[in-house]
């Protein structure tokens, strides 16, 4: 018979490269770990995992258990779950991804205060710049900025989001501001490599008008996958970056930039939320903590700092 204790420890078996890898996920020796595994490979009478002292590989047998262990997991977490919050409770855990400097700064403050009102469930947050890049099984709750190239996932709009053309003022004041998009091939631009966007191609269209969009071809002088680098480069008079309005508010307000073209659009960039289909994605927790927030972003916070 199999546990979920059984299950559990191969799930980590099966995250990890080498058994030393998984010995120390599971704060173990990896003798303890060698030995664990061929006595849960002797009681079902097959070979889980084929070893190499470089790489663990799953047998087919090692890739069934992974797949129906997880969702018998799964399963058990919802039923606890479920049972719990008969009485009122909100436990488990979460697993939220976020890119870098969103998740900073509005993320992780929600995360960290829904913590303190569920003291039942642990929340992971991971930061990353290529969040979409996550094995699918591995989180619960993705937070997403821009366009969205996989319409099958479930997702909730948490918050709007613009972006903006914009500079420093000594930089537009040097170099002049530009009149219509095609203007920008004369100026030094600023370019954020996200979510494998084409993001040389700047689409700008009209406000209050029904002309066609226009599609202007960058060749960025400086290029990041960093927006804080991005944004610095601009504030150090560097050139014209388009940035998120969540990102550029405060410096907008402040006047430590300012924006270009502004009787232009340019695609908006929503916060949404991807609720993963294979991961509980209406567990009380998940939905408790996109309430959170949600609040947290109603009205979006960087709409006052525009104001301010």
């Amino acid at each position: 018979m199999l546990s979920t204790d059984d299950i559990r420890f191969f799930v980590a078996i099966a995250a990890a490269s080498t058994l030393a890898a998984a010995a120390r996920a599971l704060d173990v020796t990896p003798p303890a770990v060698s030995q664990r595994l061929q006595g849960l490979e002797q009681r079902l009478g097959v070979q889980l995992v084929s070893r190499s002292p470089r790489r663990l590989t799953l047998t087919d047998e090692g890739e069934l258990l992974l797949l129906r262990g997880r969702a018998l997991l799964d399963e058990a977490a919802e039923l606890t779950e479920a049972l719990q919050a008969r009485r009122g409770s909100i436990t488990g855990h979460l697993k939220v991804l976020a890119p870098l400097g969103f998740g900073r700064r509005h993320v992780a403050p929600t995360v960290a205060a829904f913590r303190s009102r569920h003291p039942g469930v642990s929340v992971e947050l991971e930061l990353s710049d290529r969040p979409g890049r996550a094995a699918a099984g591995s989180w619960d709750i993705m937070i997403h900025i821009g366009t969205l190239k996989d319409s099958a996932l479930r997702l909730q709009r948490l918050a709007a989001n613009e972006r903006f053309l914009c500079a420093s003022p000594a930089y537009l004041k040097q170099r002049g501001v530009p009149a219509r998009p095609r203007d920008l091939r004369e100026h030094d631009c600023i370019a954020l490599r996200e979510n494998e966007e084409d993001v040389t191609l700047w689409r700008f269209s009209r406000k209050r008008a029904r002309s066609p969009s226009e599609v202007v071809r960058i060749e960025p002088m400086l290029s990041s996958n960093d927006g804080d680098v991005v944004k610095a480069w601009a504030l150090a008079d560097r050139g014209l970056i388009v940035r998120s309005e969540w990102d550029v508010a405060e410096d907008l307000g402040a006047g430590r930039l300012v924006r270009a073209l502004s009787n232009y659009h340019l695609p908006p960039a929503d916060v949404v939320a991807l609720l993963n289909p294979g991961r509980s994605g209406r567990a009380r927790r998940t939905q408790a903590f996109l309430e959170s927030l949600r609040a947290g972003l109603s009205p979006p916070p960087w709409r006052a700092a525009r104001k301010s």
